[in-house]
Parts: structure tokens; sequence; C-alpha cells
């Protein structure tokens, strides 16, 4: 089910008066129930990889809570079981497609095998969730959990469940286990992330897919049709993966839950380090516990340290998607990153004029990454490239869809802004009055009524 679908609200408002007439133990069975209904009204069969996820890493974390040896055992069979279904449903095809390709080049015909796999909305999410459980009870950062229908919340909680944040189990499960009360002023913050987050996904991103379908898939009038192409998506990819986030956290405070943070104003980053704490926080997070400390991390040299960035980012691009091109935007954000780490470390913070110039090449890197992600192959990767350095001239054509970008990014730049200024406070809305606090609810309401997409995309990162 979308977020953005005509049946959403009404499935969220059966579940929340539900919930607010009920006790603590039957509201956690009514989540879990509408957790799995929401997931099956996509496709009831996948509900059963979620179940397997659940009931596996439950019962293995329980071991390794006990005294049954050895704990490594336990947590290699969890590993093995949440890898092996991502690897099958979302790697599968794809290597098997590029062993054939490489044995092709090399003169030896092979019969065709075509393994084509539908991939479960939010598989990378929610076994990564549910793994890093399993990694921290091993680590003994965490306790097993007693209760099997608290853990399968944890795992199945929909408003987070298809494309994140990943949550880890020492911040979520708490408030699962615990009674909630919901205030006032939560119920406000919730109010306005859900109405925000729709906003920047229908009438931002929706509408700014418009213009990237044009030089992504029809294909560029020019080199400056492919760079407002790429400064589109930039935009479409942040606004609707945000967007997904801020209604996550929105609905889940209408709940009494929270949420972790996913971005935070990462268009104002200033190193490619720096992204990476502002942009999908909780899987650069995950990468960083999980992978790249147990690489080594930074505590065995520069050359090791700059090898360990390249190959968790080289990973980390291909957690998105069986394709070279997440791989070579991984490769990209990792080189990066190295060189970063490679250079003599600042003891000072840039300001004025050299931390707008940081912003606005950090801004360029990310987004000529975004060109990369967003190519259907690497070829074609290269020939948008070439058109930005080989045909960089401006057409008439040009000129309605720079206009079209403009006016779509003009708010949430503004706010961006204003939120920058105030020390990176993504609570400034709610800081000021509430009748100014109403008006802009309400005028975002207006604009998702007038301007909003009425295709019911999908969200982007439902696709990885």
């Amino acid at each position: 089910m979308l977020f953005n679908a005509p049946i959403f609200p009404l499935f969220f408002g059966v579940v929340y008066v539900l919930y607010r007439l009920s006790g603590h133990r039957a509201q956690n069975l009514l989540l879990l129930v509408a957790s799995y209904f929401f997931y099956a009204w996509w496709d009831w069969r996948f509900l059963s990889l979620i179940l397997l996820s659940t009931v596996v890493d439950y019962q293995c974390a329980k071991r390794m809570g006990g005294r049954a040896p050895p704990k490594r055992r336990w947590l290699w069979l969890s590993v093995a079981i949440n890898l092996g279904i991502l690897c099958t449903f979302k790697y599968l095809g794809w290597f098997v497609s590029e062993f054939q390709n490489v044995l092709a080049y090399w003169g030896m015909e092979t019969s065709s095998v075509g393994l084509e796999l539908l991939l479960p909305v939010g598989l990378s999410f929610y076994t990564f969730q549910s793994m890093a459980y399993t990694i921290d009870v091993y680590r003994g950062r965490l306790e097993p959990v007693d209760k099997p229908l608290d853990f399968a919340l944890f795992v199945s909680f929909f408003p987070q469940l298809v494309a994140g944040p990943i949550e880890r189990a020492t911040r979520l499960l708490p408030q699962i286990q615990r009674p909630r009360t919901l205030q006032a002023s939560q119920a406000a913050e919730g109010a306005w992330l859900v109405v925000w987050g729709f906003f920047k996904k229908l009438v931002v991103a929706d509408n700014l897919a418009v213009i990237v379908a044009q030089v992504f898939e029809e294909g560029p009038n020019s080199g400056a049709h492919v760079l407002i192409g790429m400064y589109a998506f930039t935009w479409q990819i942040y606004c609707d993966f945000s967007g997904y986030t801020d209604i996550a956290r929105g609905l889940s405070k209408l709940l009494g839950f929270e949420l972790s943070i996913n971005f935070r104003l990462p268009f104002f980053a200033k190193s490619p380090r720096e992204i990476w704490r502002r942009w999908h926080i909780s899987l650069s997070q995950w990468l960083r516990d999980y992978l790249y400390i147990p690489l080594g991390g930074s505590k065995k040299g520069r050359i090791r340290n700059a090898f360990n960035l390249f190959l968790t980012m080289v990973l980390g691009g291909l957690w998105h998607g069986a394709n070279w091109t997440f791989m070579a935007w991984g490769a990209l954000h990792g080189a990066a990153l190295a060189i970063q780490r490679m250079l003599p470390s600042r003891k000072q913070s840039l300001r004025g004029i050299a931390a707008v110039l940081a912003m606005i090449g950090t801004f360029h890197l990310m987004a000529y990454g975004f060109l990369i992600f967003r190519a259907e192959t690497l070829g074609h990767a290269n020939a948008l490239s070439s058109r930005i350095f080989t045909d960089f001239v401006s057409r008439p054509s040009d000129v309605y869809p720079f206009i079209q970008l403009l006016a779509l990014i003009s708010l949430p730049l503004a706010l961006e802004i204003a939120q920058y200024r105030r020390g990176d406070d993504l609570d400034l809305v709610l800081r000021w009055p509430r009748p100014i606090q109403a008006i802009c609810i309400m005028g975002c309401v207006l604009s998702i009524v007038i301007l909003g997409s009425t295709y019911g995309q999908e969200f982007i990162y439902f696709q990885f």
C-alpha cells in the first residue's frame, strides 16, 4: 500500500481510532496486524519473507542470549538467511545475466537463462533492520526480546517498513515494549510532518519527475538540458525520499513513536564526509557500524582506511540494487571520502565565502553522482556526461523546464535556508506562532490539491 494511495487515509483512520481505544498490548497486536495488512496489500505472498526473517532472528537472538554455545553459530545463521533472501531476490538474476555476458564475450555460447524475480518491496530495509538486531545481541549491546509479538512489530512497523529509516532495536524496541502516551505537541509535530512530506512528494518530487523523464528517458535537447535534468533528479530523489521519511515520522508521532531523523539538510554539506552525516543517515550509520568498523575502520593506517571507505561505499551502492550504475555511484562517493581522509584534516570549520564554495562543490558532487545513479547503464551515464561538456548550449526549449525547476524547489529551498541559518533547526516551523503554523499547513494542503500529482507514483526508494 502506498502512502499516496486513495485507500491509505481510510486505512490509517480506522487503525488510529482503534489504536486510541485500546490498551498497550492490544495496541501492539493491532499495529502488527495493520502492518501485515499494509504490506500484504502490495503482494501477500511476500509476507512469508518478513515472517521468515522475524522467526529466524528472534530464535537466533534467544539462543545467543542463553547459555547455548557457540553464539557465533547463531549469528552466522541469522546473517546467512537474511543475506541469502536479499541476494536471491535482488542479485541472483543480475549475476546470472552478467555471467552469461562474460562467457559470450569470450566466445562461449550458453543457452539463455532468464531469471527475473519480483523484488519484494522494502526488502533491503527490513532485512538490514532485523539483522542489526541479532548482531547487537551477539555483541552484548542488547538483551534478546522476550515477547515474539514485540519483535515482530519491530521488524514490520508499517510507517517505516518499506523505505526506512532503518531503526536500531535499541531505539525502537523500548518504545514498543512500554506504554505510549500521545502528547498534544507530538500530535502537532506529526500533523505538520505528514502534510510537509506529502507536499514534497506530490507537489515537488512528482512534478520534477516530468523534467527528469525528458532527459533520462526521452533524451536531452542539449548539454544544458542534461544539467537541468541532473539538478531536477537531485531534488526529486531528495524530496521523494525525505518526503516519505517525514510522512513516516509524522504517522509514528501520531501513534506515540519517535523515529530517527534520516535527513538533515544534506544540500548544505561542505565535504564528502559531511554528506553522509546529512543524507540517508540511518543507512550511513548502519554501514559504519556493521561494515566499515568491522573492516578495520580508521585503525589500520591511512591506506587501509581509504580502502575501507571505498569498499563500504561500493557495497552501499550495491545495496540500492543490481546495476553497475549504483556501484559506480558508490565508488564515486567512496573515492571522494578516501581522498578527503588522505588529505590533512582542518582544525577549523569553513566560514563565509569558503563555506559557500564548499557547499556548491559538494552539492555538484552529489548531483553528478545522482546523474550516474539515475542513468540506465554506465554507457548512458557517459553519454549524458559527454553532452554537458561537448554540447553545452542553451536552446529555447530549455527555458521552460529550467523555470519549472526553480519554481518547484523554491519553497523547500527557502525553508531549508532558514533552518540552516538557525543552526540546522529542523523544527523551525513548529516554533512559529500557531496561526502561522496553521497558514503553512493550509497552504501546503491547498498546493497539494491544486498542484499535486494525480498519478499515484511510487516512492523512488520502494524499488530498493
